[in-house]
């Protein structure tokens, strides 16, 4: 089922006080980076770049992706989709990230110049509306804001007009919270920590909202279970959901049937419809899944399936916190909290 089209629904919003305006859905483009590690399926680049195509022709021409999904496999990809179309259209917006090389962990100045260099010449493009400090729990406070650091590298592109606004995108709230309170940045990406089943995020999007930044909530299905079902796609924040989750998800989708709602679209709209939300980042991979989006963004939904979601109870964890027992852990999880206040 299609629903009518809304057009206040679709209206674009101010992105903080930057004086750009966007559309209330971004097109997230780490799965197009074909990251089956992360999201337990792959994508050809035949579908990466219709999505692309796609998306850029929609009421939605919101482009995110970031030098680290698949090591650069996303923006080649989403470069090859703007060199199908010529280039960028006028009315799209780009964003990027910018943070540690993969192959190492090393997340000097010099690696996020060098990658940033790399971002532009697989996009093709020569300016891009935002760059975000990518996953900083992966260095500390301390070294990223340092002299010829991470942070300044991305304020000198800023300052030469290569990038138009700078964010932060990360994980533990309390270090982006940190990150807000620096004043640098004009926005901040949220991811896994402000949906139906956890709240993490709600001091973050609070103070970010307060000082004037836009405000960017990915993963509003929880990298799948509340889009798929917790049947199809038994995880949250890209590792196996415990139990107790899955019982809470299987709670919300019985009452989203009763209302006859999709879950999907009771997981997306719970994101739009704050007001401290600028705009929400929906992982995509095939063309499809765009008119899918809109679909879910403009369902009717009742003011009793809210009421009713608002007894689900909630976690307001770190939903990443065991996500690096088994393997390289960033300083953060790993003990050095010295990016901490």
């Amino acid at each position: 089922m299609t629903a009518a089209p809304d057009a206040a629904a679709l209206a674009r919003k101010p992105f903080g006080r930057t004086g750009l305006s966007v559309p209330p859905i971004a097109v997230g483009c780490a799965p197009i980076g074909n990251m089956p590690e992360a999201f337990a399926y792959g994508v050809t680049e035949d579908d990466a770049r219709a999505t692309i195509r796609a998306a850029l022709a929609s009421p939605i021409p919101f482009i995110d992706t970031a030098a680290l999904y698949g090591d650069g496999e996303s923006e080649r990809r989403v470069g090859l989709a703007l060199r199908d179309l010529g280039g960028l259209p006028a009315n799209a917006v780009l964003e990027t990230k910018q943070g540690r090389d993969p192959n190492d962990n090393d997340y000097s100045g010099e690696t996020v110049k060098r990658r940033m260099e790399r971002s532009l010449a697989l996009l093709g493009v020569d300016r891009i509306h935002i760059v975000y400090l990518h996953d900083p729990e992966w260095t500390t406070f301390k070294a990223a804001m340092a002299p010829g650091g991470p942070v300044e590298t991305l304020q000198r592109f800023k300052e030469e007009g290569v990038v138009g606004h700078l964010g932060v995108a990360g994980g533990p709230i309390d270090l982006e919270i940190r990150y807000v309170e620096t004043g640098v940045f004009d926005a901040v990406i949220t991811h896994n920590r402000y949906t139906l089943l956890n709240r993490a995020a709600d001091p973050l999007l609070d103070l970010a909202h307060a000082r004037g930044l836009a405000v960017l909530n990915a993963s509003p299905y929880g990298s799948g279970i509340l889009a798929k079902g917790p049947g199809d796609y038994p995880r949250y924040a890209y590792q196996d959901a415990p139990a107790e989750l899955l019982d809470r998800v299987r709670r919300i989708a019985a009452i989203c049937d009763r209302h006859n709602v999709p879950l999907a679209a009771a997981a997306l709209q719970f994101s739009t419809r704050d007001p401290r939300v600028t705009a929400t980042i929906v992982g995509m991979s095939r063309p499809e899944r765009i008119q899918q989006t809109i679909d879910y963004l403009t369902w009717p939904i009742p003011g009793a399936l809210w009421d009713e979601l608002a007894t689900v109870p909630f976690s307001t964890d770190n939903p990443e916190a065991a996500r690096f027992e088994h393997g390289p852990r960033p300083p953060y999880y790993a003990g050095d909290h010295g990016a901490r206040r």
